[in-house]
This record gives structure tokens, C-alpha cells and sequence, in this order.
């Protein structure tokens, strides 16, 4: 950038050192053959005629009146008509330049086009044509992130209500047996209980949905950064999970030192590890293991989630972290939710001042939290 700057006002110097010395140049032949030279005579013979025949004067009174404002005056004659071509010049010299700052304009200008057409500024403008080149790419890729997050919205809310009217209906129905027939034997009753019950979990939860995608977008996270024993966080964090992971046959492996003390928002990290786990579990494999590390080294708190499940493929691991994405795009039983969860660890993560990241294998997938410790 520094270089690019210097090149470019040692053009603009060089202009204006070439701009100087024609001034010179030019105010100098003119004093010396226009004013000295060839105009000379005929502008004193114009003026005294002019004097002669307009005001009334005798040739030697106008020859005298000649002299007094033009010969004697001379070099401030010379001053006069050289700061008028310098002004001239400086005028034209300006034009050049000012024209960089239309160029820029221009271009700035054209950051919001919707066509993909580079801009072009000239050779000496090259870094500020590559700056906005980049900042034209940028905004023109957060557009599109934008357009696919809201069509993911939309396309959500409307699988949501779909979904919410199938067990509704089941809920409707099955009360409207228990409740036209009082006399239903025990055993049918209890089952049609039952099944009413697991449509009211299911409708339950399509509604939190709905309330997660509309805190998320109204919700302004602030946070209250205070030292908290990490590993104690972690391994009551595993320990509320453990109906969860038992109905699917899977338990929680937590190796993780002991009092690992870090400064952060304890809540919102606790809202981070609790997305990544529910996320394993609902993609692990069932009666398999979910591994959780955490270490602290160099001013840093690293924290893994490892689970066994289906591979994610190698471009879906960083859209994965985009809100309303969803891995299972077909929304088939209870697995997922409404794809905001990885999308709220990344951002409190990242208020933090870490990062999170997924990698994946056909052994493994693993989800990694950098933390300033």
C-alpha cells in the first residue's frame, strides 16, 4: 500500500514539476519574443493611435502616456500576464488531477452493481482498483450469503408449518376418541395416550423452533466475562445429557484436566457446548461414544467434541455454521432443529474472540473451540 501510494505521488510531482517548468518556459518566450519581440511595435503604434484618435491626444502626449504605463511598468506587466498563465495552467493542471478523484468516485460508485464486472481505474490507481475489487467481492458474496440465509428462513418456516399441521391433527384426533368413547377399554386408552403425548413433545418442540428462529433474529448478545472452572462446566454439561444419549444407547467420555480455570461468559459458552452436543448426539451413531477434551496451552482453552456418525462432506463443513443451514435437508423424523444452533455457538465463539471449526472422516467427525483462555 505504501508503495503503491509513493508511486503514485511521485507521478503527481513529476506532473507538477513538468507543469512548472513549461509555465517558464512558456511565460519566458512569451516575454521575450511576444512582449519584447514582435508585439512590441505594433501594440505602441495601436496604442497611440488609439490615443490619438479616441482621447484627443497629440502624438507626443500619447507616446509619453505609452511610456508611463508600459514601458516604465514593464516588469509588472510581466508579473501580471505570468500569474495569469500560471493561474491558467494550474487550472488545467488541477483538471488532471481531480481526475483521479472521479475515477475513484466512479468506482465506488459501482461497489453496488449487480453485474460481476471488475473495476477498472487507471495503472497508477492500481491498489485503490484492487481494494475496491475486494470490497465489491465482499459485499457482492454477503448479498448472496444473505439471499440463501433468508430463502433457508423461508423455506424453513414453511416445512415448519407443515410439519406442525401433522401432529396437530394426530393430537385433535386421538383426544376426540378418548373423548367420544369414555368407555374405551384401559389398554387401548393408555396407547391412544400415549401416542397423543408423543405428538404433543413433537408439536412442542416444531414450536420452539419457531421461537429459536425469531430470538435469533432480534437477540443482541452481551456478555459477562468473569473467570468459571471449565471442567466442572463440561462435565455437568455431559451429566444433563445422559437421559438423552442413553435412549439412543450412547454415553458421554469427558477427559478433561481438572480446575481448568478460563475467563469468559459462562452461560453463553455453556449455550455453545450444549448446541455442539446436542448436534453430536443427534448425528452420532447409535451406541456409540462422544468424546469431549479440553486443555489449556499458551494463553489458549481448546475444547473438541468427537463423535461417531456419517461423514460430512468436505464443502458443507464451514456452511454447516450458517444459520437456518440444515445438513438433512429432507427434515425426516426428530434429528435437527431448525439449523440455528451451530450458527449461535459460532457467533457467541466468536464474540469471544475464538473460533470454532469442524473437521470430518469417515472415523470421526470433531468440532473444535479456540478460546482466549
Amino acid at each position: 500500500m505504501n508503495s503503491s501510494f509513493r508511486r503514485l505521488k511521485l507521478r503527481i510531482a513529476v506532473q507538477v514539476l513538468l507543469i512548472g517548468a513549461g509555465t517558464a518556459l512558456a511565460g519566458y518566450l512569451i516575454a521575450v519574443y511576444v512582449i519584447d519581440g514582435i508585439f512590441q511595435a505594433p501594440f505602441a503604434d495601436s496604442f497611440v493611435a488609439f490615443c490619438r484618435n479616441m482621447l484627443e491626444m497629440s502624438n507626443d502626449e500619447a507616446v509619453h502616456l505609452y511610456h508611463r504605463i508600459f514601458r516604465t511598468n514593464k516588469e509588472f506587466w510581466l508579473l501580471f500576464g505570468f500569474t495569469l498563465l500560471l493561474m491558467l495552467v494550474f487550472y488545467i493542471a488541477m483538471s488532471r488531477f481531480t481526475r483521479y478523484f472521479r475515477m475513484i468516485i466512479n468506482g465506488v460508485g459501482k461497489l453496488t452493481d449487480e453485474d460481476e464486472e471488475p473495476i477498472v481505474l487507471p495503472e497508477e490507481l492500481d491498489f485503490m482498483q484492487s481494494k475496491l475489487n475486494a470490497v465489491k467481492g465482499t459485499l457482492s458474496r454477503r448479498k448472496r450469503e444473505l439471499q440463501e440465509s433468508e430463502q433457508r428462513k423461508n423455506d424453513l418456516v414453511v416445512y415448519l408449518a407443515h410439519d406442525i399441521k401433522t401432529p396437530l391433527t394426530s393430537v385433535v384426533g386421538y383426544l376426540n376418541l378418548l373423548h367420544d368413547q369414555p368407555d374405551m377399554p384401559a389398554e387401548q386408552r393408555e396407547k391412544y395416550t400415549a401416542v397423543t403425548l408423543q405428538k404433543a413433545c413433537r408439536l412442542e418442540q416444531l414450536i420452539n423452533e419457531f421461537f429459536e428462529i425469531t430470538r435469533f433474529n432480534l437477540q443482541t448478545m452481551e456478555l459477562t466475562v468473569e473467570p468459571f472452572n471449565l471442567s466442572l462446566l463440561l462435565q455437568q454439561m455431559t451429566d444433563e445429557f445422559y437421559p438423552i444419549l442413553a435412549a439412543r444407547g450412547q454415553r458421554a467420555d469427558v477427559k478433561v484436566g481438572e480446575n481448568l480455570i478460563v475467563r469468559g461468559d459462562a452461560d453463553k459458552l455453556a449455550r455453545v457446548f450444549n448446541n455442539i452436543l446436542r448436534n453430536a448426539a443427534s448425528y452420532g451413531e447409535d451406541n456409540s461414544v462422544i468424546t469431549v477434551f479440553a486443555a489449556v496451552e499458551d494463553g489458549r482453552a481448546r475444547i473438541a467434541f468427537r463423535n461417531r456418525g456419517q461423514e460430512i462432506p468436505r464443502d458443507r463443513l464451514d456452511a454447516i455454521f450458517e444459520k437456518f443451514y440444515r445438513l438433512d435437508s429432507a427434515r425426516s423424523g426428530n434429528t435437527g432443529g431448525a439449523g440455528l444452533g451451530l450458527a449461535i455457538a459460532r457467533q457467541i465463539v466468536e464474540q469471544h474472540g475464538g473460533t470454532i471449526t469442524a473437521s470430518s472422516s469417515p472415523a470421526y467427525t470433531e468440532f473444535l473451540v479456540d478460546l482466549p483462555a
